[in-house]
């Protein structure tokens, strides 16, 4: 699934308005700006476009504003950090209709390689419907669309769809072509073996990419809390442990399916208990390490043990494509990161190429100090995991292919 769509590289935008979605969903505290990833994984794209002459309109949406203008949700800072980032000035076209009359005087003023910032998307309620007229008024501003936010690509909103009703030259940006390239080959197309490794809390959160990763993966491990209801499916004691009864069935399914296929799928053989949830999440807690079959009924189990750690490390040694996605324990209470923070190694020492997909697991290799050694980290959650379920995204879907 070597995706073919046109890229910045394909355009010519010189002296041309180039409207470009990028993710500046970033943290704010008090206003201030606690994590620029974001921002800088947008900026190859950016300078590309600049230095081509294009006229450079950026948007992007910010948090989840309820009804309508939220000042706590403006881009402002974001204009802020990226005229840092850029060493030019970019204007901040400040409207609550975010296609207003700033934007449109901010546009006609622009000379080539100029930039302009629009106001959060989500101020304008028709954003994430994506209904007209609001897809008609961002299209007017530009003859050409960048789409670049893969964090976004999985909902088919104004700025990230139904804008392209309206604008015949659409590309997708390099991030963009990044995490098509990496997420796409890996399941599509993956140097062998192809070990795909899945944590997080919920087994419903991740059905559909359970059964189309079996097909893809030579070898499927499951960690964290999802695996408590795998290991009960098989008949096993799992005490307090988080478990989805409705999804007993499925998970003994998976397991034949796996085994009709001949695909490895691994559990954890040993469980880090505890007696309850720690509270706060970062609280000292006492554990000890039993086997997978031997969790006591008044007992919880919040992350895979040692010898589990060991199990699966020593499946990854040996791969040549690992994609990871969830974290294997509660790993934001140090005591209850220590599965999290092996696989993380184990991924750090493999020559495999390894691609983290967003969300919990990106956070984690990040936090741990593991983000230089992984050969991607995807910058979306929830679209790298319908990714992974083979689906369509729309916000790929509707650019242009060479």
């Amino acid at each position: 699934m070597k995706l073919n769509k046109v890229t910045v590289d394909d355009l010519n935008v010189k002296g041309k308005k180039v409207l470009v979605r990028c993710d500046f969903n970033v943290p704010l505290k008090d206003g201030v700006i606690t994590n620029d990833n974001r921002i800088t994984a947008a900026l190859p794209t950016i300078k590309k476009l600049i230095a081509d002459g294009g006229k450079v309109i950026l948007c992007s949406h910010l948090g989840k504003p309820k009804n309508g203008p939220e000042e706590k949700f403006s881009l402002a800072p974001v204009a802020v950090r990226l005229s840092e980032l850029l060493g030019k000035e970019v204007v901040f076209a400040n409207d609550d209709e975010v296609v207003g009359e700033n934007a449109k005087k901010a546009v006609a003023e622009m000379k080539d390689g100029d930039v302009v910032l629009l106001q959060n998307t989500r101020f304008r309620k028709e954003e994430t419907k994506n209904l007209e007229p609001f897809s008609t008024e961002l299209a007017s501003l530009a003859e050409v669309f960048v789409m670049d936010a893969f964090g976004s690509a999985h909902r088919a909103h104004c700025s990230t769809a139904g804008v392209t009703d309206h604008i015949k030259d659409t590309a997708v940006g390099y991030l963009m072509q990044k995490e098509i390239d990496y997420l796409g080959n890996a399941v599509e197309n993956p140097v062998r073996p192809f070990v795909a490794i899945l944590g997080g809390a919920k087994v419903a959160d991740k059905l559909n990419v359970i059964s189309n990763l079996l097909e893809k993966c030579d070898t499927l491990i499951i960690g964290g809390g999802m695996a408590y209801t795998f290991l009960k499916a098989q008949g096993k004691e799992v005490g307090l442990s988080l478990v989805d009864d409705s999804k007993l069935d499925y998970c003994k399914e998976m397991m034949e399916k796996a085994e009709k296929l001949g695909k490895k799928l691994l559990l954890p053989i040993d469980t880090t208990i505890a007696a309850g949830f720690p509270n706060p999440i970062d609280a000292p807690i006492d554990v000890q390490v039993v086997d997978a079959d031997n969790i006591p009924a008044d007992m919880e189990g919040l992350d895979i043990g040692t010898k589990t750690q060991e199990l699966f490390a020593e499946a990854v040694k040996s791969a040549k494509t690992v994609v990871w996605n969830g974290p294997m324990g509660v790993f934001e209470n140090p005591t209850l990161a220590k599965g999290t923070i092996a696989v993380a190694k184990a991924l750090a020492e493999t020559d495999a190429t390894t691609i983290i997909g967003g969300g919990d697991s990106a956070a984690a290799v990040i936090q741990l100090g593991f983000a230089d050694k992984m050969s991607h980290i995807s910058t979306g959650g929830g679209a790298s995991l319908e990714y992974l379920e083979g689906k369509t995204l729309p916000g790929i879907a509707v650019i242009a292919d060479k």
